[in-house]
């Protein structure tokens, strides 16, 4: 009997490709997709995307979609007691499984592990520990296409953004960032490719930057301050 899972959907690359290689496996069956979603912008999570084309991609894939709305800028405990919640609502459908995209981050594995199996989930990684050169030449290859809606300003500047991921953007990554991005040196929008039945038709919208404040893991009084650009992608309404 398949699992059945729900699939944690960024709406970028990473997550396209696990979720292209669970569903050529008949031990999976994807339910739904869960996205955390920034309520105060309507927007993904980090990724800055208009939910309007996070709703287009599941459409795409023929996946429901349930979203997670969370403040601004939600501490842990606030997150953790929305997702506990949701969970719950997943747990009563007969959900056991929850799948993710990540692929070398030990302690962000750990905390998904530890919080699902409190609501008595199993946790899936279809990436987990692959060569993140060897992926996202895979995701090229099998036809995905996804362009760059977010950097970290102080690793990638204002030209990466808008662009596609091919391999003219993998040679001119610095070498200290990640192919995939995977420490969080980049976010994409995937808008075509195995996954979907039709591509995602947008348009390019302004690019802005944008400064938060990083999490205080440390207890000190200064808190750090990180610059990200984002390139806005407006839906197009008449297709």
């Amino acid at each position: 009997m398949a699992h059945r899972s729900i699939f944690n959907w960024s709406g970028g690359k990473d997550s396209a490709l696990a979720l292209y290689h669970l569903l050529q496996s008949p031990e999976w069956q994807v339910g739904t997709l869960l996205t955390s979603v920034n309520q105060t912008f309507n927007r993904i999570s980090m990724h800055g995307v208009r939910t309007a084309l996070l709703e287009q991609q599941a459409a795409a894939m023929g996946i429901p979609l349930v979203t997670l709305l969370l403040p601004e800028q939600p501490d842990m405990d606030t997150y953790n007691q929305l997702l506990n919640h949701t969970m719950q609502q997943f747990k009563s459908q007969g959900y056991t499984h929850s799948v993710f995209g990540d692929i070398f981050l030990e302690d962000l594995r750990r905390y998904r592990v530890e919080k699902l199996a409190a609501a008595g989930f199993q946790a899936h990684f279809p990436l987990w520990q692959r060569n993140t050169t060897e992926l996202v030449r895979e995701f090229i290859d099998l036809g995905f296409q996804s362009i760059i809606v977010c950097t970290k300003a102080e690793l990638l500047d204002e030209s990466f953004t808008g662009r596609i991921i091919d391999q003219d953007f993998l040679k001119d990554l610095p070498a200290n960032v990640d192919p995939c991005g995977e420490n969080g040196e980049f976010h994409s929008f995937v808008f075509n490719g195995p996954i979907f039945q039709q591509p995602i038709p947008f348009t390019i919208g302004e690019k802005i930057f944008r400064t938060y404040t990083a999490p205080n893991t440390n207890n000190t009084k200064s808190a750090q301050q990180m610059g990200f650009w984002f390139c806005d992608l407006l839906p197009n309404t008449n297709h």
